[in-house]
């Protein structure tokens, strides 16, 4: 996620050189071609079409956003419920005889979050859960499709041997799987994003005619501006290109790339709260990178 307050106009430069530089030459090649082979181009059909244009591509971009602000909004639920696992787990589990499973619990909540970041970016999750747990403690998970829901049901297991235990009771055990209840409607929801992409229709539609703008956008502007089409309309036509990047850049949160959710920073945050609430080291939390936090 781009952090900085300003923008970088090497990052802009990077992201619109491209369509800048195909918009310009063929609006070069439109305006020449007017003056050697004069032609009528009435402006009205031009004016309406980028006006519906400029309704359909605002409705692309705020319900993209929608899906990316969601998928913040169950992050930070997530970020919530592990600290509340860890809670319940420190203040409810007896010391010293069950000091290991609340240690297992908390660890098991860290390697879990990564894991399921990891998925989310479809990255192999192995490498991050064995940081944090043994691989004996890790295989049952990991032997699963679904490596983090693996991980929730392990600690599910682990809270209902603590209660056959005797070290907490029926009403503290009801409390801990209320969270991980939450746990698991929060990845549902992360799952749901991921897996369910924006209707074809969003997608090939204003692509399709934000093009058809582009390429009819000199043609209507040609008798207006004259030579000095190609400035105009490539930067009309640039700003109606950037709307449609928009879109496509958020509808995907969890993509890893510089627009996405800075999933490493916030899966860092859980992992120095959890760290920190079972008395072990933390790590100092992730800082931006060239104005990127990811």
């Amino acid at each position: 996620m781009i952090v900085n307050a300003a923008p970088s106009m090497k990052q802009i430069a990077l992201e619109v050189w491209k369509p800048l530089s195909l918009l310009f030459v063929w609006d070069v090649f439109v305006t020449i071609t007017y003056y050697v082979l004069p032609f009528d181009a009435p402006e009205l059909p031009v004016t309406v079409f980028g006006s519906a244009l400029a309704l359909f591509l605002g409705f692309r971009s705020n319900s993209a956003y929608q899906r990316w602000w969601e998928g913040r909004g169950l992050w930070g639920l997530m970020i919530n419920a592990s600290r509340n696992i860890a809670r319940q787990a420190r203040n409810f589990l007896p010391d010293p005889e069950a000091r290991d499973m609340k240690r297992t619990i908390v660890l098991r909540q860290i390697a879990y979050v990564h894991a399921l970041r990891c998925q989310l970016r479809r990255q192999s999750p192995d490498e991050e859960v064995l940081r944090f747990l043994s691989k004996g403690e890790a295989d049952f998970a990991l032997a699963r499709t679904n490596t983090a829901n693996g991980l929730v049901d392990g600690t599910g297991r682990r809270i209902d041997t603590a209660r056959k235990n005797g070290w907490i009771d029926t009403i503290q055990q009801s409390a801990m799987e209320s969270v991980l209840v939450d746990i698991a409607n929060a990845q549902g929801g992360m799952e749901r994003l991921k897996n369910t992409p924006l209707p074809f229709q969003y997608r090939f539609f204003p692509t399709l005619f934000t093009h058809m703008f582009c390429i009819l956008l000199p043609i209507g502007l040609v008798e207006t501006l004259g030579f000095a089409t190609p400035l105009g309309s490539t930067i009309a036509g640039l700003m109606f290109l950037a709307v449609l990047a928009i879109g496509d850049d958020l509808v995907d949160p969890f993509a890893n790339t510089v627009h996405d959710l800075p999933l490493s920073a916030m899966c860092r945050t859980i992992e120095i709260d959890l760290l920190q609430a079972i008395g072990d080291e933390a790590p100092a939390p992730m800082q931006p990178v060239n104005g990127i936090l990811w």
